[in-house]
């Protein structure tokens, strides 16, 4: 059975870890299976989402495979060792950026690597069984899955670096009051969810979304200036769907939130 399960569902691509025996963790091989299947998606039009998700109710996924990787260590033969050094990121594609949007759909444990996974993506809806963390601190394991950098960019400096410095494990209500998570939803009903929101932004018109997309993520850091630079740049590319969304809406369409999706 493979260890990467790559799926479409409508407008969606589906990513699973299937690793329920070792709670989704991530060895060397799942993480080629996982840049394998970003690939895929990446390279599908008609694929609008990709949903990042975990095989069973136990676990988004407990992080890197600490056991692959202590072998490893002991043979330095072994391919496993792969992991630690893969330019994408060690847990596959942390190092690259998604042209789409990804939606992380989390039940239980999300630890370590995986909620860096789950950091990666543009939004995470999570179960009220979630629990999310970076515990590998106990351990002496750094964060090299961009867990530095994109928890204070969702939740602010001084909360991202209270669960950095202490590893302390979160629940799921702590994390939508933090805006870590965006959702909860009730236990098995996160898969549902994700798609269903999938399903709302890929029904947008594409061309303004992605744009304003980029411009969000690509214009955090900048001063305001050059942000506002790029965003003009970037918006005038698309101008024409605006325009004609303008037309629809003075023609009556999409008043009073109809059409709104989220």
């Amino acid at each position: 059975m493979p260890k990467v399960r790559y799926e479409r569902s409508g407008a969606a691509a589906v990513l699973t870890i299937d690793r329920p025996e070792r709670r989704n963790a991530v060895d060397g091989e799942t993480a080629g299976l996982l840049l394998d299947g970003y690939r895929r998606f990446e390279a599908v039009d008609e694929a609008r989402v990709l949903v990042l998700t975990g095989e069973g109710p136990e676990a988004f996924c407990a992080g890197a495979d600490l056991q692959a990787i202590a072998e490893a260590a002991a043979n330095p033969e072994l391919a496993d060792r792969a992991t630690v050094e893969r330019p994408e990121g060690p847990m596959g594609f942390t190092r690259l950026t998604p042209t789409k949007p990804a939606i992380a759909a989390i039940s239980g444990w999300c630890l370590a690597g995986g909620l860096e996974l789950a950091l990666w993506c543009d939004l995470r809806i999570a179960t009220e069984t979630a629990r999310l963390g970076y515990p590998e601190r106990r351990w002496g394991v750094p964060l090299i899955d961009g867990g530095t950098q994109r928890l204070p960019r969702i939740v602010g400096l001084g909360r991202g670096l209270d669960l950095i410095l202490t590893g302390r494990i979160m629940g799921a209500s702590e994390a939508l009051d933090w805006g870590l998570v965006n959702e909860v939803v009730a236990e098995g009903g996160h898969l549902e969810r994700a798609l269903e929101l999938a399903e709302e932004i890929a029904a947008f018109p594409q061309p303004t979304m992605l744009s304003d997309r980029r411009a969000a993520h690509e214009g955090l850091g900048l001063p305001i200036a050059e942000a506002l630079a790029l965003e003009s740049e970037l918006g005038a590319a698309s101008i024409a769907t605006g325009l004609e969304g303008a037309t629809r809406f003075a023609g009556g369409q999409g008043r009073h939130g109809e059409g709104a999706g989220v």
